[in-house]
Protein backbone atom coordinates (compact mmCIF):
# COMPACT_ATOMS: atom_id res chain seq x y z
CA UNK A 1 0.00 0.00 0.00
CA UNK A 2 1.46 3.31 -0.76
CA UNK A 3 1.27 6.00 1.49
CA UNK A 4 -1.30 8.00 0.73
CA UNK A 5 -1.54 11.78 1.85
CA UNK A 6 -5.19 12.42 3.35
CA UNK A 7 -6.45 16.19 3.91
CA UNK A 8 -9.84 17.59 3.88
CA UNK A 9 -11.24 20.57 1.65
CA UNK A 10 -11.94 23.23 4.53
CA UNK A 11 -14.67 24.35 2.07
CA UNK A 12 -16.56 21.07 3.34
CA UNK A 13 -17.42 23.10 6.87
CA UNK A 14 -19.94 25.41 4.46
CA UNK A 15 -20.79 28.53 6.84
CA UNK A 16 -18.83 27.04 9.60
CA UNK A 17 -15.60 27.32 8.24
CA UNK A 18 -13.84 28.93 11.27
CA UNK A 19 -14.16 25.47 12.92
CA UNK A 20 -12.05 23.56 10.57
CA UNK A 21 -8.49 23.41 11.68
CA UNK A 22 -9.67 22.68 15.32
CA UNK A 23 -12.02 20.04 14.20
CA UNK A 24 -9.80 18.41 11.75
CA UNK A 25 -6.99 18.45 14.13
CA UNK A 26 -9.60 16.90 16.77
CA UNK A 27 -10.01 13.82 14.24
CA UNK A 28 -6.60 13.27 13.93
CA UNK A 29 -6.10 14.89 10.20
CA UNK A 30 -2.97 16.44 9.49
CA UNK A 31 -3.35 18.04 6.33
CA UNK A 32 -6.23 20.76 4.57
CA UNK A 33 -7.05 22.19 1.21
CA UNK A 34 -7.60 25.40 1.39
CA UNK A 35 -7.64 28.56 -1.64
CA UNK A 36 -4.46 30.25 -2.50
CA UNK A 37 -4.36 33.53 0.18
CA UNK A 38 -3.72 36.52 -0.50
CA UNK A 39 -0.46 37.74 -0.55
CA UNK A 40 -1.20 39.77 3.18
CA UNK A 41 -2.96 36.81 4.30
CA UNK A 42 -0.03 33.92 3.88
CA UNK A 43 1.93 34.31 7.07
CA UNK A 44 -1.41 34.95 9.52
CA UNK A 45 -2.55 31.17 7.10
CA UNK A 46 0.52 29.71 7.77
CA UNK A 47 0.96 30.59 11.64
CA UNK A 48 -2.84 29.12 11.57
CA UNK A 49 -2.32 26.25 10.42
CA UNK A 50 0.98 25.32 12.50
CA UNK A 51 -1.03 26.28 15.77
CA UNK A 52 -3.21 23.24 14.50
CA UNK A 53 -0.42 21.13 13.44
CA UNK A 54 -1.90 21.15 10.16
CA UNK A 55 -0.07 21.37 6.49
CA UNK A 56 -2.20 23.18 3.05
CA UNK A 57 -1.22 19.66 0.87
CA UNK A 58 -3.54 21.79 -2.31
CA UNK A 59 -4.13 24.90 -2.40
CA UNK A 60 -6.84 26.03 -4.66
CA UNK A 61 -5.85 29.14 -7.01
CA UNK A 62 -7.23 30.45 -10.10
CA UNK A 63 -6.32 29.25 -13.56
CA UNK A 64 -8.81 31.33 -15.86
CA UNK A 65 -8.25 30.11 -19.50
CA UNK A 66 -9.71 32.59 -21.04
CA UNK A 67 -7.00 35.00 -19.95
CA UNK A 68 -4.26 35.78 -22.35
CA UNK A 69 -2.03 36.16 -19.41
CA UNK A 70 -3.12 33.22 -17.91
CA UNK A 71 0.74 32.18 -16.72
CA UNK A 72 1.75 35.64 -15.21
CA UNK A 73 -1.41 35.18 -13.05
CA UNK A 74 -0.48 31.58 -11.90
CA UNK A 75 3.18 33.40 -10.98
CA UNK A 76 1.65 35.95 -8.98
CA UNK A 77 0.24 33.01 -7.12
CA UNK A 78 3.36 31.35 -6.65
CA UNK A 79 4.81 33.12 -3.39
CA UNK A 80 1.96 31.44 -0.97
CA UNK A 81 3.35 27.94 -2.55
CA UNK A 82 6.62 28.21 -1.14
CA UNK A 83 5.85 29.81 1.58
CA UNK A 84 3.21 27.06 2.76
CA UNK A 85 5.68 24.38 1.06
CA UNK A 86 2.79 23.23 -0.84
CA UNK A 87 3.45 21.01 -4.11
CA UNK A 88 -0.15 20.78 -5.45
CA UNK A 89 -2.37 23.59 -7.05
CA UNK A 90 -5.53 22.78 -7.30
CA UNK A 91 -7.48 24.32 -10.10
CA UNK A 92 -11.34 24.19 -12.37
CA UNK A 93 -10.20 24.77 -15.88
CA UNK A 94 -12.45 24.98 -18.78
CA UNK A 95 -11.46 26.08 -22.72
CA UNK A 96 -15.12 27.40 -22.97
CA UNK A 97 -14.97 30.00 -26.01
CA UNK A 98 -11.20 29.43 -26.21
CA UNK A 99 -9.99 27.60 -29.08
CA UNK A 100 -8.69 24.09 -27.60
CA UNK A 101 -5.32 24.74 -28.77
CA UNK A 102 -5.04 27.76 -27.28
CA UNK A 103 -6.47 26.41 -24.46
CA UNK A 104 -3.77 23.58 -24.43
CA UNK A 105 -0.79 26.10 -25.15
CA UNK A 106 -2.35 28.35 -22.16
CA UNK A 107 -1.95 25.25 -20.27
CA UNK A 108 1.83 24.52 -21.40
CA UNK A 109 2.50 27.98 -20.11
CA UNK A 110 1.21 27.38 -16.52
CA UNK A 111 2.99 24.22 -16.53
CA UNK A 112 6.06 25.62 -17.40
CA UNK A 113 5.58 28.67 -14.50
CA UNK A 114 4.17 25.46 -12.19
CA UNK A 115 7.49 23.42 -12.79
CA UNK A 116 9.91 26.17 -12.23
CA UNK A 117 8.35 26.36 -8.67
CA UNK A 118 8.22 22.46 -8.09
CA UNK A 119 4.52 22.74 -7.96
CA UNK A 120 2.06 20.59 -10.59
CA UNK A 121 -0.86 21.89 -11.81
CA UNK A 122 -3.73 19.41 -11.15
CA UNK A 123 -7.09 19.85 -12.98
CA UNK A 124 -10.18 18.99 -11.74
CA UNK A 125 -12.98 16.50 -12.60
CA UNK A 126 -15.25 19.32 -14.85
CA UNK A 127 -16.49 19.46 -18.05
CA UNK A 128 -14.92 20.71 -20.81
CA UNK A 129 -11.28 19.64 -20.24
CA UNK A 130 -11.69 16.68 -17.31
CA UNK A 131 -15.26 15.72 -17.35
CA UNK A 132 -14.35 11.75 -17.78
CA UNK A 133 -11.48 9.69 -18.13
CA UNK A 134 -11.73 9.95 -22.18
CA UNK A 135 -11.72 13.81 -22.11
CA UNK A 136 -8.88 14.12 -19.42
CA UNK A 137 -7.00 11.38 -21.64
CA UNK A 138 -7.13 13.65 -24.51
CA UNK A 139 -6.19 16.50 -22.65
CA UNK A 140 -3.62 15.34 -21.05
CA UNK A 141 -2.03 13.68 -24.10
CA UNK A 142 -2.35 17.43 -25.87
CA UNK A 143 -1.14 19.28 -23.35
CA UNK A 144 1.67 16.96 -22.74
CA UNK A 145 3.27 18.59 -19.79
CA UNK A 146 4.76 16.74 -16.69
CA UNK A 147 3.68 19.54 -14.34
CA UNK A 148 -0.16 19.59 -15.65
CA UNK A 149 -2.39 16.99 -14.19
CA UNK A 150 -5.68 15.69 -13.16
CA UNK A 151 -7.43 16.09 -9.92
CA UNK A 152 -9.79 13.09 -9.94
CA UNK A 153 -12.95 13.68 -8.58
CA UNK A 154 -14.62 10.30 -7.30
CA UNK A 155 -18.37 11.93 -7.36
CA UNK A 156 -18.32 14.13 -9.99
CA UNK A 157 -17.43 12.29 -12.36
CA UNK A 158 -21.14 10.51 -11.89
CA UNK A 159 -22.41 14.38 -11.86
CA UNK A 160 -21.23 14.90 -14.93
CA UNK A 161 -22.06 11.87 -17.14
CA UNK A 162 -24.50 9.26 -17.62
CA UNK A 163 -23.88 5.32 -17.46
CA UNK A 164 -19.97 5.30 -16.58
CA UNK A 165 -18.39 3.32 -13.23
CA UNK A 166 -16.18 5.38 -11.46
CA UNK A 167 -13.17 3.51 -11.45
CA UNK A 168 -12.94 2.55 -14.63
CA UNK A 169 -12.72 5.74 -15.42
CA UNK A 170 -9.88 6.12 -13.33
CA UNK A 171 -8.02 3.65 -14.34
CA UNK A 172 -8.27 5.47 -17.81
CA UNK A 173 -6.43 8.16 -16.51
CA UNK A 174 -4.83 6.98 -13.02
CA UNK A 175 -1.40 7.89 -14.36
CA UNK A 176 -1.86 11.23 -15.05
CA UNK A 177 -3.40 11.95 -11.21
CA UNK A 178 -1.84 14.14 -9.48
CA UNK A 179 -4.68 15.08 -6.69
CA UNK A 180 -7.82 13.30 -5.39
CA UNK A 181 -10.98 14.39 -4.26
CA UNK A 182 -12.69 11.82 -1.99
CA UNK A 183 -16.48 12.13 -2.60
CA UNK A 184 -19.27 9.99 -2.66
CA UNK A 185 -22.24 10.47 -4.29
CA UNK A 186 -25.84 8.94 -5.06
CA UNK A 187 -24.61 8.12 -8.66
CA UNK A 188 -27.00 10.34 -9.92
CA UNK A 189 -26.31 12.43 -13.99
CA UNK A 190 -26.59 16.10 -12.21
CA UNK A 191 -27.64 14.96 -8.64
CA UNK A 192 -26.93 17.11 -5.84
CA UNK A 193 -26.52 14.54 -3.64
CA UNK A 194 -22.89 14.23 -1.56
CA UNK A 195 -23.24 12.46 1.40
CA UNK A 196 -20.60 11.12 4.26
CA UNK A 197 -17.96 8.78 2.84
CA UNK A 198 -19.38 5.19 3.22
CA UNK A 199 -22.96 6.10 2.26
CA UNK A 200 -23.29 6.34 -1.34
CA UNK A 201 -21.90 3.90 -4.56
CA UNK A 202 -18.38 5.07 -4.78
CA UNK A 203 -16.54 2.29 -4.65
CA UNK A 204 -13.37 4.13 -2.37
CA UNK A 205 -11.27 0.43 -2.01
CA UNK A 206 -10.86 -0.03 -5.63
CA UNK A 207 -10.76 3.45 -5.74
CA UNK A 208 -7.61 3.39 -3.53
CA UNK A 209 -6.64 -0.15 -4.73
CA UNK A 210 -6.28 1.89 -8.23
CA UNK A 211 -4.42 4.56 -7.30
CA UNK A 212 -1.75 2.32 -5.04
CA UNK A 213 -1.28 0.02 -7.97
CA UNK A 214 -0.01 3.07 -9.77
CA UNK A 215 2.23 3.92 -7.04
CA UNK A 216 -0.10 6.88 -6.02
CA UNK A 217 0.88 8.99 -3.31
CA UNK A 218 -1.98 11.70 -1.95
CA UNK A 219 -2.86 14.03 -1.70
CA UNK A 220 -6.43 12.49 -1.16
CA UNK A 221 -8.82 15.09 -0.16
CA UNK A 222 -12.13 14.80 1.68
CA UNK A 223 -14.89 16.57 -0.21
CA UNK A 224 -18.48 16.71 1.87
CA UNK A 225 -20.43 19.14 -0.25
CA UNK A 226 -23.98 17.98 1.19
CA UNK A 227 -27.47 16.88 -0.15
CA UNK A 228 -29.76 19.46 -2.11
CA UNK A 229 -32.62 20.94 0.13
CA UNK A 230 -30.79 19.95 3.61
CA UNK A 231 -30.37 22.06 6.20
CA UNK A 232 -26.94 22.57 6.75
CA UNK A 233 -26.51 22.85 10.88
CA UNK A 234 -22.94 22.76 12.75
CA UNK A 235 -23.75 19.37 13.73
CA UNK A 236 -24.60 18.06 10.19
CA UNK A 237 -21.77 18.98 8.46
CA UNK A 238 -18.93 18.09 11.92
CA UNK A 239 -20.86 14.34 12.42
CA UNK A 240 -20.92 13.45 8.22
CA UNK A 241 -17.11 14.45 8.34
CA UNK A 242 -15.93 12.94 11.46
CA UNK A 243 -18.16 9.70 9.59
CA UNK A 244 -16.15 9.75 7.09
CA UNK A 245 -12.46 9.96 8.47
CA UNK A 246 -14.26 6.91 10.77
CA UNK A 247 -14.38 5.22 7.16
CA UNK A 248 -11.69 6.18 5.68
CA UNK A 249 -9.76 4.93 8.97
CA UNK A 250 -11.83 1.88 8.90
CA UNK A 251 -10.21 1.19 5.32
CA UNK A 252 -6.48 1.81 7.14
CA UNK A 253 -5.90 4.92 5.16
CA UNK A 254 -5.37 6.41 8.10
Amino acid sequence: MAQTIIACRTSSYGSYEALTYEHLASLGLRHVEIPVPLPDQIEPTKAALTRFGLTASSLQAECDLSRPDVAERVEAQMPAFAALGTRIMFVSAQAGETPRETAYARLRAAGDVAARHDVTIALETHPDLITNGDVALQTMRAVDHPHVRINFDTANVYFYNQGIDGVAELRKVVEYVAAVHLKDTDGGYRSWHFPALGRGIVDFREIFATLDAAGFAGPCTLEIEGIEGETKTERLICDRIAESVAYLRGLGRL
